[in-house]
C-alpha cells in the first residue's frame, strides 16, 4: 500500500473536519445531499463526456496504482544486475545470458534482453524499446489527465451548486432564519468542489505523473544497460554509466560499494 496517498487523504479530511468544528460549524452540515450530488455526480458526468470509454475503463486500475506501492524495479539492484550480466557476457559470451531471461519478472527488460541475445543490432533494440516506453507514457498521461480534468471541473461545479442553492434560498425571504441556513447550505457545494478538486483529484493526477516519471526513468536505464552489455563494455564502466540516474550521494555510495566488492574478488 502507498502510505503517502492514504496519509494525505486522511490528513486532508482531518484538516477540513477540525477546521469546521473550530469555526463552530456543525460537521453534519457537510453531509448535504444536493451539494454532494452536484459535485460528485457532476464531476463524473463531466469526465465521462470528456474522455472516451476505452480510457474511462482504466479508472479502477488507476486507483489501484494510486493506493498500491509501485512495483518498479529498484534502481540499485538493476545497476548491480547489469554489472553481473556484463561480467558473465564477457567471460562466456552473450548467449550465456539466455538462462537469465526466465528469471526476469519485468516484461520490458525480458523483451530487451531477448532482442540482444537474438542478435538484433543496437539501433533496432533502442528503437523498439523506446517506442514501447513512448506508448506507455501516452497511456499514463491519459490516465493522469482524467484526474486532472476532474480537479478542474469540481471547483466550478461547486460554484454552480452554490448558485442553485442561492436560487432556492432567495425564493422565499420571509423567514430570515431559514434564509440564513439555506445560504449556508448553498456554500457547502463550493466547499466540497474546492476540497475534492485540490485535495483529491489534482494531487491524484500529480501522483500518477510522478510514478510514471520514475518508471520511465528506470526503463531508459534498462535500455542503456542492455546496449552496454551488448557492446561488451566492462562491468565497472556500465555501473558508472547507469549510476548517473541516481542522486549524487546514492551514486557515490553505490560506486564505492561496487569498488570494494571488485577489490575483494580480485
Amino acid at each position: 500500500m502507498d502510505k503517502s496517498t492514504v496519509f494525505g487523504i486522511v490528513l486532508g479530511f482531518l484538516a477540513i473536519g477540525i477546521s469546521v468544528v473550530l469555526k463552530g460549524v456543525d460537521p453534519t452540515a457537510l453531509l448535504n445531499g444536493p451539494a454532494i450530488m452536484i459535485i460528485f455526480l457532476g464531476t463524473i458526468a463531466s469526465v465521462t463526456i470528456a474522455f472516451p470509454t476505452s480510457e474511462l475503463k482504466r479508472v479502477p486500475q488507476l486507483f489501484r496504482i494510486l493506493f498500491k506501492e509501485s512495483k518498479s524495479a529498484n534502481v540499485k539492484n538493476v545497476i548491480q544486475m547489469f554489472g553481473e550480466w556484463a561480467e558473465l557476457a564477457r567471460k562466456e559470451g552473450l548467449l550465456a545470458l539466455e538462462a537469465k531471461t526466465g528469471e526476469i519478472e519485468d516484461a520490458f527488460l525480458r523483451n530487451g534482453l531477448g532482442l540482444a541475445i537474438d542478435g538484433q543490432n543496437a539501433d533496432y533494440i533502442r528503437d523498439v524499446l523506446t517506442e514501447e516506453i513512448e506508448a506507455m507514457e501516452d497511456r499514463h498521461s491519459s490516465g493522469a489527465a482524467i484526474f486532472s480534468q476532474a480537479g478542474t471541473y469540481a471547483p466550478t461545479l461547486g460554484v454552480l451548486g452554490a448558485v442553485v442553492g442561492l436560487i432556492a434560498a432567495l425564493g422565499d425571504m420571509n423567514d430570515t432564519v431559514a434564509l440564513g441556513n439555506a445560504i449556508s447550505a448553498a456554500f457547502i457545494a463550493t466547499l466540497l468542489g474546492i476540497f475534492t478538486g485540490y485535495v483529491l483529484w489534482h494531487p491524484f493526477a500529480n501522483k500518477l505523473k510522478r510514478k510514471s516519471t520514475k518508471e520511465v526513468m528506470v526503463k531508459y536505464m534498462m535500455i542503456e544497460g542492455i546496449l552496454s552489455v551488448l557492446e561488451g563494455e566492462a562491468p565497472r564502466v556500465i555501473e558508472q554509466k547507469l549510476a548517473s540516474y541516481l542522486p549524487a550521494k546514492e551514486r557515490e555510495k553505490l560506486l564505492d560499494e561496487s569498488g570494494a566488492n571488485a577489490n575483494v574478488k580480485a
